[in-house]
């Protein structure tokens, strides 16, 4: 079973305590969003493959590394991880880009599934799943779920605030896929919100609350 990598980088915690204020709007809370998607896209790609090849600099011919093997695709988890999007792209501008639609069914906490769009290719690439919360887990491992159903063999997941009992749902549910997060949060509450928190990520993203 993997462990779930937590990011401390300074930067990265400074915009979260950001994120969890209360006071900040739906465009700072976005750019946040985005921001730190950008600075964790860059710890979670650390061990994508490289390969060797010659360059003709206006100096000289110069061997020097580029990506090599199998291809990106991110994938979020509708509505909230669109949020995280842009930041991952400006890091991999050349990824295909799925879509996940899950919703918490309010009475049983439960996710349901109303919509699924993935690249036709998904399953030759390196898959991230991105959602900026990870609570009870469900949604993660249904999307997971939904992946591998479709022949996806090379999956992360990455999101910038969890809750144990979603890490360890997830961990439990799919022990083989890498979690990249950015802050382990207390606890979960009766309604099933992580404690700190930041409240509902989708409406602060979208103004919608």
């Amino acid at each position: 079973m993997n462990k779930p990598f937590i990011m401390d980088h300074p930067l990265i915690q400074h915009k979260i305590s950001l994120l969890r204020d209360k006071n900040t709007g739906s465009k700072e809370f976005r750019e946040l969003i985005s921001e730190v998607a950008m600075l964790m896209c860059f710890e979670a790609t650390r061990n994508l493959p490289l390969k060797e090849v010659e360059i003709e600099t206006p100096i000289c011919v110069a061997k020097t590394k580029i990506l090599s093997g199998r291809k990106l695709a991110f994938v979020p988890i509708l509505r909230a991880g669109l949020g995280m999007v842009d930041g991952v792209l400006k890091m991999v501008p050349a990824a295909k880009v799925g879509h996940i639609g899950l919703y918490r069914d309010p009475e049983t906490k439960q996710p349901v599934e109303y919509y699924c769009k993935l690249p036709t290719d998904i399953t030759k690439r390196d898959v991230i799943v991105i959602d900026p919360m990870l609570a009870t887990g469900g949604s993660a491992v249904d999307a997971i779920n939904m992946l591998k159903n479709k022949g996806v063999t090379s999956i992360k997941f990455m999101c910038i605030i969890a809750a144990p009992e979603g890490l360890e749902a997830l961990t439990k549910a799919h022990p083989d896929v890498e979690i990249y997060c950015a802050s382990l949060d207390e606890k979960l509450n009766d309604h099933a919100y992580i404690v700190p928190g930041l409240g509902d990520a989708g409406d602060r993203i979208f103004g919608t609350k």
